[in-house]
């Protein structure tokens, strides 16, 4: 790894690395934040003491700067004495394919967090397997992280993320939340774009990237906040969170789905609830 930028941040350490994914054949960026705690438990010679770790996937054109410059995050992190890791949300760099019409929702800043099967973007576009299994491994060895009690949250196209990957993934994460998630991409013009050009055509290969598919037959049930704003343009067409409370109804899913009135799509409405959303993963964090 490759250290880009060191910040002192509410007692803790805001940093930021670069590093070569072989999952998607690239130099790829991350950021974490390091809460108080970890300096005490050093100060104090413990050296083993770990910390609980959030995830934090971000939405289309994002790339991790954007959540550690705007979501106010570090504070509530320091609070409650949790790590929080926030990736890039796309692979990069030369020889990595682009979108050729030169669109905000597919290719670069939109992976979508799939495993692509479609030429060319197979070769890079793996951001599941990414963030499910080579990102949190570098993480868990060589920071002062717990995986064992780690959760998983994002916005838009990361909050759609988040939920998929949590519900793939039984046992793995401890908690999972979301502001205005793309609920169900099967079912929407940016996740029909997305789907289909990661993954081709065949709509049964597109299912299990779909949260509220999934969410009618998960079978554990983890604790789950989702928080939407009223005014968010794209709430109808793109968003769909109907769909998502329709599933949890169905299946008896602890889905606790909020709107919030008169916020949008923007970092405003993630900072002015991303302090509830951290408190509500350390619950189960430190449970």
């Amino acid at each position: 790894m490759e250290q880009l930028a060191s910040n002192r941040s509410f007692g803790g350490q805001q940093l930021r690395y670069s590093h070569h994914s072989a999952t998607l054949a690239c130099a790829m960026t991350f950021s974490i934040y390091l809460p108080p705690q970890v300096n005490e438990g050093q100060r104090r010679g413990d050296s083993q003491q770990k910390v609980p770790v959030l995830y934090w996937l971000s939405g289309l054109t994002c790339t991790d700067e954007n959540f550690v410059t705007k979501a106010g995050a570090q504070q509530a992190a320091a609070e409650y004495g949790v790590a929080i890791v926030a990736p890039d949300t796309s692979p990069r760099g030369d020889g990595v394919p682009d979108d050729g019409e030169g669109s905000y929702d597919f290719g670069l800043g939109a992976g979508f967090y799939v495993n692509a099967t479609q030429a060319p973007w197979h070769q890079h576009y793996q951001m599941y397997d990414y963030i499910v299994k080579e990102l949190p491994a570098l993480i868990e060895s060589e920071f002062p992280v717990d995986g064992s009690r780690s959760a998983i949250f994002g916005h838009s196209m990361g909050g759609h993320g988040a939920l998929t990957i949590a519900l793939n993934n039984p046992g793995r994460f401890r908690s999972v939340s979301a502001f205005a998630p793309i609920s169900s991409p099967t079912r929407c013009p940016w996740g029909k774009k997305a789907l289909s050009g990661y993954l081709g055509n065949d709509e049964t290969h597109w299912e299990k990237y779909d949260a509220s598919l999934l969410m009618a037959k998960a079978e554990e049930k983890l604790p789950m906040l989702v928080d939407q704003g009223g005014a968010d343009q794209f709430l109808e067409e793109q968003l769909r969170p109907e769909l998502l409370v329709a599933a949890a109804q169905a299946n008896a899913y602890p889905l606790e789905s909020r709107i919030q009135p008169g916020y949008d799509h923007s970092y405003f409405f993630i900072a002015s609830f991303i302090g509830e959303h951290i408190a509500f993963h350390s619950q189960y964090l430190k449970a």
